[in-house]
């Protein structure tokens, strides 16, 4: 039996996992976006307050506010992308508590010099007293580092009662380091008083041992299949090199970042100091098959290009829904279940093409010249009109335009024991295409060694994704249906 295999046997004698507790009514997520916005308030009333305040003083009329009001917008802007760069509005920096004095000035600095630039270049200088203008740039500052030290006061407060939460990762671990880890830990380390916790077994044999930790394992998946997991945290004592390798192994099949945090006695020696930079003192053992950045461009390629695609073919949708309605009876659409990202179960859509509609158990794949397959059917088969409708998948997010073709629960759970590494194939969404696809290996997989190939072919997928190997592989599939290979 495999070691894929194990786990999932093990997840089924563990049951359902432990209830998660009750969601923080403040994602974790949503702190970047609060703090980002205060700092561009912060910055805009230091604009026009600076403004009010020279004219009084020299007793000058004040003029339109409109310019001040512009500046303060573009210094926001300047400071707040400089400072994202770097983390500075993530939950884990701003929750430490010691000040990034030297960060916010530096970045004010290379603010101001900005701004006089643009300022000299579009001569725009005329529209702004000098004086307002200097007394902006020196008392902005001093709003940023107060307002800056207000944010971690109540941040504090906040994550100690629990009105922060973390559902976005997973601490897997030995009891005896997750009980060592204290909400002073958790706080410096992850920005929170508490995150989800999976802990190993605490069997001394390594036989026993092993079989907790699948067990765990299997736990900390369910978990990541029902939120929207980011990152896997393990924590067990640096010396457990066996055990640790095991875990490893395992986890490839998390879709996610996985990292090794410093146990109990690595952090006594450590007084918690990390840079503003420095995000987890941690080491990275498996880093995530998309990075959040690469994941928003591809999506936002599928929703640009799915909904187009959807608008300019509506008129052969609607022509092809009407005539498998007149070959005969039957429905128009045809649903199965798929696994999706990280192995949830979404419904997939089709046209229908067969006389049958295998959900269960036991599907049988189509063969050329099958019996089942409507007259109309073979048509849109061979012409992948049949697969038009997964269109509305991309854009509700289920699939994406590229990616490892998705199979029939069935058969997904047949390749997993046969094939060790093809639950990888879950590491990123499915697609209406593939590379396996436009590379002559479209269709039925009847043999280990076809769909071995295929496999291989998506791994090489995931590992060398790029914007550009998208783009070359929807170009590729127009001529690869053209060609009709293996369509039936």
């Amino acid at each position: 039996m495999s070691m894929r295999s194990e786990v999932r046997n093990a997840e089924q004698e563990v049951g359902a996992a432990p209830a998660a507790p009750t969601q923080a009514p403040l994602p974790s997520h949503a702190i970047t976006y609060i703090l980002a916005t205060a700092d561009a308030a912060i910055i805009l009333i230091a604009s026009l307050s600076a403004c009010f305040a020279y004219h009084w003083l020299t007793d000058t009329p004040i003029p339109d506010l409109s310019a001040y009001f512009a500046l303060g917008l573009a210094a926001s802007f300047l400071h707040i992308v400089r400072l994202s760069g770097h983390g500075y509005y993530d939950l884990e920096s701003a929750a430490k508590p010691s000040v990034e004095f030297l960060e916010i000035n530096f970045s004010w600095l290379a603010t101001a010099l900005m701004l006089a630039f643009f300022a000299f270049l579009f001569k725009v200088g005329t529209s702004f007293s000098r004086g307002a203008f200097l007394l902006f740039l020196a008392t902005a500052p001093a709003g940023l580092l107060a307002g800056r030290k207000f944010a971690k006061y109540v941040l504090e407060d906040a994550v100690t009662r629990g009105v922060i939460g973390r559902r976005d990762l997973v601490l897997l671990g030995t009891p005896q380091e997750l009980e060592a880890l204290e909400p002073r830990d958790l706080l410096v380390l992850f920005g929170a008083a508490e995150v989800h916790r999976v802990a190993l077994s605490p069997a001394p044999d390594h036989e026993g041992q092993k079989a907790g930790d699948l067990k765990a394992i299997a736990t900390a998946a369910k978990f990541m299949q029902e939120h929207e997991v980011s990152e896997v945290l393990l924590v067990i004592p640096w010396n457990s090199r066996e055990r640790l390798e095991h875990l490893r192994q395992q986890m490839k099949v998390f879709p996610v970042s996985v990292r090794l945090l410093p146990d109990r006695q690595i952090r006594s020696l450590s007084d918690y100091a990390p840079s503003a930079q420095q995000r987890v003192v941690s080491l990275e053992i498996q880093r995530a098959p998309l990075s959040g950045v690469e994941r928003a461009v591809k999506r936002m390629m599928d929703v640009v290009i799915g909904l187009a695609a959807l608008i300019l073919l509506s008129p052969i949708i609607a022509l092809t829904a009407v005539a498998i309605k007149l070959d005969g009876k039957g429905p128009v659409f045809f649903f199965q279940n798929r696994k999706g990202f990280n192995g949830r179960h979404f419904v997939m859509y089709k046209f229908r093409t067969m006389t049958v509609l295998e959900n269960g158990d036991t599907v049988t794949q189509a063969t050329r010249n099958d019996p089942r397959v409507t007259r109309i059917g073979a048509y849109l088969r061979s012409a992948s009109i049949d697969e038009l409708p997964q269109l509305v998948n991309v854009l509700r997010g289920d699939m994406s335009l590229v990616g490892p073709r998705p199979h029939a629960i069935a058969h997904d759970n047949q390749f997993e024991r046969l094939l060790q590494d093809y639950a990888f194939r879950h590491h990123v969404k499915p697609g209406m295409t593939g590379w396996a696809q436009v590379n002559g290996l479209r269709g039925a997989t009847p043999s280990l060694e076809l769909i071995s190939r295929r496999v291989e072919m998506d791994l090489w997928y995931i590992n060398n994704w790029s914007l550009w190997l998208d783009i070359q592989i929807i170009m590729k599939t127009f001529f690869e249906v053209l060609r009709k290979r293996n369509a039936f």
